[in-house]
């Protein structure tokens, strides 16, 4: 973060200052009292369960400056109405401090998260980059990850969620992308939207905040993603696997379920080999090497760092390798896209290995009315590519679609352990659902009974 005094903050925010004026905050803020460190600045925010003003005392112990806070409290503090509020306004000052800073918008249904983490691997090579921590994409998260750039900061990568019309142009107001990045329109969270159609006018929102010098990047991967081209009167570049586009991808195979594939731009083409697993990373792959063409980056440069990235983000689509079992933890979350996308690698990898696919699956949330087909759908999916046992938790729809799969329809992830008896060696296993449903347990007693069953000892 840029170094400001308190005084300063409380003078951009329109707080009421009670502190010493004079204390310089040089890092990011943080919300969690633990990750405080001196430098920093505590919010001090209302949730569910807890008020973050419980937690000042512990902050400021741990180095917290002073607290963003809605009332006097006893320590160092800020008086604001609204902390997220305020800390908006304050990553919209720095923003426009900060002219030099390219920053670039990531939106769309599926795919941010790992796109981000493809993204900030090739441009870290580049220059210094701030990206968010895991799915920072709202207006806490997005101001948050603002705020970690400073002078020297070359490149800021901003994921933008969205859960009403108007949020990412919300969201664009504080960040000010130059370049902007939609990779599909899709059903998550059309129970909320309503429609597809409404979905894609919320991410066109990225689209068109943009300014004649901005960038467009958009996928060919549904149907209105391409359409929002019209909006945007700058510079487009469009990416996908057909003939003709700026950003394409040739020659594609999957091997041991990662995507290999040739990346062609106007500046040629170079082989990618790709180390995240799925056949979907080769959009999130596109999108990036587009991102790199804008910036005039090598294509070499592009494709190694295409080649070389690690997922740094939890629970996203894990490699497992046990004794004679694979796991596959997608956890984090679910919408019918990544469910199909995970449901394909899970059927890649036990088709190389020779052993069963198990699809230990739950709930996908916010997909309203459309719910039940979709999910119904996925069982469908499941019995076409050929998956052997469909464990469902208390998601009963995805059978609907299942015909003669073997579906295992269990109340609770810990009657799905069960079934753990019935793996064999060369199976392969996938746990999935909505980040609600706590999957990951599910993954990390999966692992724990097999490892015990071999006498491995963690």
């Amino acid at each position: 973060m840029i170094t400001l005094t308190a005084g300063e903050i409380a003078l951009i925010v329109g707080g009421e200052l009670h502190c010493d004026r004079d204390l310089l905050i040089s890092k990011a803020p943080v919300f969690d009292s633990r990750l405080a460190t001196p430098g920093s600045f505590f919010l001090a925010l209302q949730g569910e369960k807890q008020d973050g003003h419980e937690f000042v005392a512990e902050a400021y112990r741990l180095g917290s400056m002073f607290s963003l806070t809605t009332h006097i409290i006893d320590g160092p503090c800020i008086v604001v109405k609204d902390p997220i509020a305020a800390l908006s306004i304050l990553a919209t000052f720095v923003r426009k401090r900060l002219t030099n800073l390219i920053v670039i918008g990531i939106t769309g249904s599926q795919g941010k998260t790992s796109t981000k983490d493809l993204m900030a691997h090739m441009l870290s090579a580049v220059g210094p980059t701030v990206s968010p921590a895991g799915s920072f994409n709202n207006d806490l998260g997005l101001p948050i990850t603002l705020l970690e750039c400073d002078d020297r900061t070359q490149f800021c990568i901003l994921e933008m969620g969205a859960r009403h019309k108007g949020d990412i142009a919300r969201l664009c107001e504080i960040a000010q992308p130059n370049i902007g990045v939609v990779l599909t329109v899709g059903s998550a969270h059309i129970g909320e939207f309503g429609s597809a159609s409404a979905i894609a006018q919320t991410k066109a929102e990225l689209i068109t905040s943009l300014d004649t010098a901005g960038v467009a990047i958009l996928g060919t991967y549904d149907e209105f993603t391409p359409l929002m081209a019209k909006l945007h009167s700058g510079r487009t570049l469009l990416f996908g696997e057909q003939p003709n586009l700026d950003v394409r991808a040739s020659d594609i195979e999957i091997r041991e379920g990662r995507p290999h594939f040739d990346v062609v731009t106007t500046a040629g083409r170079d082989a990618v080999g790709m180390r995240l697993v799925g056949a979907h990373q080769i959009c999130n792959a596109l999108a990036v090497a587009a991102v790199g063409t804008a910036l005039d980056l090598p294509l070499e440069l592009i494709a190694s760092s295409l080649s070389t990235a690690e997922s740094s983000s939890k629970w996203r689509m894990e490699l497992h390798e046990l004794e004679d079992l694979l796991i596959i933890n997608d956890s984090y979350n679910a919408n019918p896209v990544s469910m199909a996308a995970a449901l394909r690698s899970l059927a890649f990898f036990a088709q190389e290995r020779g052993g069963q696919s198990w699809a230990f699956i739950g709930k996908m949330h916010e997909l309203g009315e459309s719910g039940p087909a979709l999910s119904a759908a996925i069982g469908t999916l499941a019995q076409e590519i050929g998956i052997d046992h469909l464990v469902v938790v208390n998601a009963p729809e995805y059978g609907d679609g299942a015909g003669e799969l073997a579906v295992h329809h269990v109340s609770t992830i810990e009657a799905a352990e069960k079934f753990f008896g019935y793996l064999a060696e060369g199976d392969v296993a996938m746990v999935k659902a909505s980040r609600s449903e706590g999957f990951e347990k599910l993954a990390e007693a999966l692992e724990l009974y097999w490892n015990e069953k071999n006498g491995v000892n963690e």
